[in-house]
């Protein structure tokens, strides 16, 4: 359900440049660590979601994501849920009885992980990997079913790596991915030796060719930033690129969501600022790579930690960001965040910073902008959660702050500029925003937010907190 905030139409000017937009109803929101769930999975709906993997289908859409749970062990198999609108989800249960026979004789896994799904013709290949943390002995497996809820028939191992490799490749994190062509490939890995991708033959779905493929990200593990993992590959046909999209960084501390985009599948893939995701010889090596969702605080509500271990989903002309984060109280609880995705001009990837409330582009009329707003940039320098801080923008095109000024200009349909003469980041900079009317899930409540890119190439979120009167 949707609902128009009436408002002023009028622009500063005495001009109308757009209807009053259509915001979401307020969803139903999650009551945070409730304890009272831990033992009935049935209820966990966004709980216990970790490395959610999504696919569209005529049934609806499902998540596939690895076996987690708060205050106890998991019950192997991958976890399912289901949902009719990408913001309330159901509980299906485990795709399958438990760790299959090869994959656990390799492996030794007490758990599965990291699954992904694609359909080809009329069946539905499930990937999932199996290993135990911190190793390299690991495998992953195929199973296939002719519907997204099962029964799972399994296809034995697709790729495994030895442990004996100290800084080997690290075969988990599967992402099965179309290329332009429709040729099926796999990019994989984690950590240790980095990202790897690989063709799949299309009628088996397993490695095309021996080896494991082509390397097409990697960082320094010599420094403390060694963490690369989770790829998951876009192909966006308005702009004719491969989008790869990796987590940097600590699980529990400060995990963030970084991208770089390629001509061809197998890169090479350079972030907005022309580095190469397999560099290791740059420092700092948080550099690498454009940050586009990290940990993050409003001045109201409970913030986020460490938003990671993406999939995307391409429905129709739309694209959603599908992702686990943790609550900044108890970072022990991962949930399932669902999150527009939009595209700068110049064919980047930017992201809501509110989760999805059912919203949809829209042109803005100029006379809505102008009030108290909040912002951050996601600077990938900074670890953990990024505060945001106040600024008003006046009806007059000024941007007034405590710790900064400038001027804002608008393009009369979604675009927002922000030219800081001083930003509150520090130093002058120009902000790029795309307009989107969401739901404020921080303060129960609609409200216009901003997401986009400096001119540094670092992300940009915010919301408004109040129209001006």
């Amino acid at each position: 359900m949707l609902l128009m905030l009436m408002g002023v139409t009028g622009c500063a000017d005495g001009g109308n440049t757009a209807n009053p937009p259509v915001f979401p109803e307020a969803p139903q929101d999650t009551k945070l660590y409730d304890l009272s769930i831990l033992d009935d999975e049935s209820k966990w709906t966004v709980n216990n979601a970790h490395d959610p993997a999504i696919i569209k289908t005529d049934q609806g859409y499902y998540v596939y994501s690895t076996d987690v749970r708060v205050a106890g062990e998991p019950t192997p198999g991958v976890m399912v849920r289901k949902s009719d609108d990408l913001i309330h989800w159901k509980w299906v249960g485990q795709a399958l009885p438990g760790i299959p026979k090869e994959a656990l004789d390799w492996t030794g896994a007490t758990n599965l992980w990291a699954p992904d799904i694609i359909k080809a013709g009329d069946t539905y290949r499930l990937y999932y990997s199996a290993s135990s943390f911190g190793s390299t002995q690991s495998a992953i497996g195929l199973q296939t079913s002719k519907s997204p809820e099962g029964p799972w028939k399994d296809e034995g191992l697709v790729v495994k790596t030895a442990g004996q490799e100290k800084d080997g490749l690290n075969a988990i994190d599967a992402n099965p991915v179309l290329d332009a062509l429709g040729n099926p490939w796999m990019v994989y890995g984690s950590f240790f030796d980095g990202i790897y991708i690989a063709p799949l033959d299309l009628d088996t779905g397993k490695f095309k060719e021996e080896g494991y493929g082509t390397r097409i990200a990697a960082r320094d593990r010599a420094t403390e930033e060694g963490a690369v993992e989770g790829p998951y590959i876009v192909y966006n046909p308005e702009f004719q690129k491969y989008y790869l999209f990796v987590s940097y960084d600590s699980l529990f501390e400060d995990y963030n969501v970084r991208v770089a985009r390629a001509d061809s599948i197998t890169g090479p893939y350079t972030d907005m600022n022309g580095n190469n995701m397999l560099d290791t010889e740059h420092l700092p090596q948080y550099e690498i790579g454009t940050k586009i969702m990290g940990g993050y605080r409003f001045t109201e509500g409970e913030g986020w930690v460490a938003p990671g271990h993406n999939s995307v989903l391409k429905d129709g002309d739309d694209y959603y960001i599908v992702h686990h984060a943790r609550g900044e109280m108890d970072k022990n609880w991962p949930y399932l965040h669902v999150r527009k995705m939009l595209w700068t001009k110049d064919g980047w990837p930017v992201v809501s910073p509110e989760r999805y409330a059912g919203e949809t582009t829209q042109d803005i009329p100029e006379s809505m902008i102008a009030g108290t707003w909040e912002g951050m940039t996601l600077d990938p320098a900074v670890n953990g959660q990024v505060q945001a801080v106040p600024y008003m923008l006046t009806a007059k095109g000024k941007i007034e702050s405590e710790n900064g000024s400038g001027i804002w200009t608008f393009d009369g349909k979604q675009t927002l500029t922000l030219s800081w003469k001083e930003s509150p980041a520090g130093g002058a900079s120009t902000e790029e925003l795309r307009l989107l009317p969401s739901w404020d899930w921080e303060r129960s409540q609609p409200a216009l937010v901003v997401t986009g890119l400096n001119d540094r190439g670092i992300a940009v979120w915010g919301k408004q907190i109040s129209a001006a009167e």
